[in-house]
């Protein structure tokens, strides 16, 4: 770096000199793209085989794929797919494949328009076809249907349409959007048409009429998760071409590893681990990441992972939230939902907001239970019946953080509740 560019980088000199860490910190991103993918041929292999019937221009079976954050799923059917379009090119048969998010696009309109745009992208590139504009709202969905039958025609060849979170999809618009497009092919002459849904919920499917579900599990492919070896060797080998040389202890991998395995084997969870390790050590200018930053970036993680939770949650989940988190501050670490109830009482109370029903709090209590945000246990009081204890996992400062940040609940002045009222209720 010249003196010049020395002077002029300012702030970031610092950062952007001397790099000990990093080669290619984009390597260990979820959106990374390897060369192979360890562990993961029989599904691939499964995978290809229902789509081989599209290189002689038949029409492959629809498949369900399911299984866990992090199990490969959406790399492997991406893989296929691209081996696909290209094995198609050599042969000259027209095989496409488009990508769909159904979290974003969640509708049945928007879905329609979203492959008739992909589609057309794709011919774009290989003809002077003149395109069709289909708005993203406006139209009769009738009519984007039969626009996109339309380009079907004209494309010709074999469409595959791959529905990553099918089950957002389904639990957001209903089945409708899937049974157009499993019967799609009985008004195609010229085009065929295959679904490839991919869930991580394996019991979305009791949302669809049995006539959607039998046209569109033709085939169902099953990904496990990871055990903590194969997380070793799909680390190592982002790591090889992530890191400097020497960059890493070699505890770092296995630890890795090791605390996503405990997490349902999730390969993403283990690639946030190793990258957010190394960004800790670049950041303190390490010579290398060891295991100490690796137990840094999981707290971090976990921490951030559950502020992102907090900020979402609606106005009465952080009430009650409130509530437990001045019963902690008043040093009751340990504290039953009655409690909580009695205080959530006299918060709503002080705030002019409604006041939902005992039941509906615990009922808020077990969502924030199974978020994570709190501990729960139901203990036995003899003739007095049953009650949950409730206790926090984590540190709470950031959760009171993101609580007192929420603009409808400043309007309010939750400030105006504090421990001291708190404290005086449970003298």
């Amino acid at each position: 770096m010249t003196d010049e560019m020395n002077t002029s980088m300012g702030l970031f000199k610092k950062y952007l000199v001397n790099n000990k860490i990093f080669r290619n910190r984009e390597i260990l991103r979820h959106s990374y793209r390897p060369q192979t993918l360890p562990h993961r041929t029989p599904q691939i292999d499964s995978i290809a085989a229902v789509l081989a019937p599209s290189l002689h221009n038949e029409t492959p079976s629809n498949i369900l794929i399911y299984g866990k954050t992090g199990t490969g799923k959406t790399a492997s059917v991406r893989y296929v797919g691209a081996e696909l379009e290209n094995a198609g090119g050599h042969l000259n048969t027209t095989c496409r494949v488009v990508h769909l998010n159904c979290e974003v696009i969640d509708t049945q309109y928007r879905v329609l328009a979203q492959i008739a745009k992909l589609v057309e992208n794709v011919d774009a590139m290989s003809s002077d076809r003149t395109r069709t504009h289909i708005p993203m709202t406006g139209w009769p969905t009738d009519q984007v249907y039969a626009e996109l039958k339309n380009i079907l025609e004209n494309s010709g060849g074999v469409l595959v349409i791959i529905l990553d979170e099918i089950d957002k999809l389904v639990k957001k618009s209903g089945d409708e959007t899937l049974y157009n497009l499993t019967r799609i092919n009985s008004d195609l002459e010229r085009s065929k048409v295959c679904i490839i849904g991919i869930s991580n919920d394996l019991r979305f499917t009791d949302f669809l009429d049995p006539r959607v579900l039998s046209s569109l599990s033709e085939e169902e492919i099953v990904f496990p998760p990871y055990n903590a070896p194969q997380l070793v060797d799909i680390l190592k080998q982002r790591a090889d071409e992530a890191f400097v040389p020497g960059a890493l202890h070699e505890g770092v991998i296995p630890l890795c590893a090791a605390l996503a395995a405990q997490e349902h084997g999730d390969a993403r969870r283990a690639l946030d681990l190793l990258r957010v390790s190394g960004e800790l050590a670049d950041r303190e200018s390490a010579d290398a990441v060891t295991e100490k930053h690796v137990r840094w970036a999981q707290e971090k993680i976990e921490t951030d992972s559950m502020v992102e939770c907090i900020s979402t949650l609606p106005t009465q989940s952080k009430v009650v939230l409130y509530a437990m988190l001045l019963l902690h501050r008043i040093n009751q670490k340990i504290f039953t939902s009655g409690e909580v109830m009695r205080l959530y009482r006299e918060v709503t109370r002080e705030l002019s907001l409604e006041t939902l029903t005992h039941r509906r709090v615990t009922d808020l209590i077990s969502e924030l239970n199974m978020l994570g945000v709190i501990s729960t246990r139901v203990i036995s009081r003899g003739r007095y019946g049953r009650t949950k204890e409730i206790s926090f996992d984590v540190t709470t400062d950031r959760i009171w953080d993101v609580i007192m940040k929420d603009p409808r609940l400043v309007e309010h002045n939750i400030s105006r509740f504090n421990e001291e009222q708190a404290g005086k209720l449970f003298r």
